[in-house]
């Protein structure tokens, strides 16, 4: 095997452990506002309906609530959340490498994750019929601070979860 497709693959694979590390935490702290605070999370059933109208010619929704359903929209949404932890797990290796992995350390992690909330300003919530950064929404700052909290959340879940796949590695061997 070449020196190229090893570190491929082992970028590929922190990727994949290290995304969905981070994307499992940022799903528990959505959990514990819900349960605790009564703060509800983004429902990812929506997003697999903004996903599957987009072959239909749909890309942006006056309020995606609003929209035809879709079949599989739940299991969608939830794949999409899933991969997108692990391409932004990916963004965080290419640009600081392999060696991050190896030794992982905060404020990387901390800077892609809050580096990730443009996404949802600007992508995300203009399409699902929020406007730009929930401008559209009754409590817009409310909204634009959820989602800033959450994706710090995963930033902190990608340096988590380095460490945890970083120590199974240690001890493995």
């Amino acid at each position: 095997m070449t020196e190229f497709s090893s570190d491929f693959l082992n970028v590929m694979t922190y990727s994949l452990l290290i995304g969905i590390g981070a994307t499992a935490v940022m799903d528990i702290w959505g959990l514990l506002l819900k349960v605790c605070l009564d703060i509800p999370s983004l429902s990812y059933g929506m997003v697999g309906r903004w996903i599957a109208h987009i072959p239909r010619g749909k890309l942006i929704h006056q309020g995606i609530a609003k929209s035809e359903a879709m079949a599989g929209e739940t299991a969608i949404g939830w794949i999409i959340h899933y991969m997108t932890g692990i391409i932004f797990a990916a963004a965080l290796l290419l640009i600081w490498g392999l060696e991050w992995a190896a030794n992982p350390t905060l404020m990387p992690a901390i800077m892609v994750g809050v580096t990730t909330v443009v996404f949802p300003y600007f992508v995300l919530q203009p399409c699902l019929g929020a406007g730009i950064a929930s401008r559209l929404l009754p409590e817009p700052n409310i909204a634009r601070v959820k989602s800033l909290t959450t994706h710090l959340v995963f930033g902190t879940g990608l340096y988590l979860s380095a460490l945890f796949f970083q120590s199974m590695v240690d001890l493995v061997g």
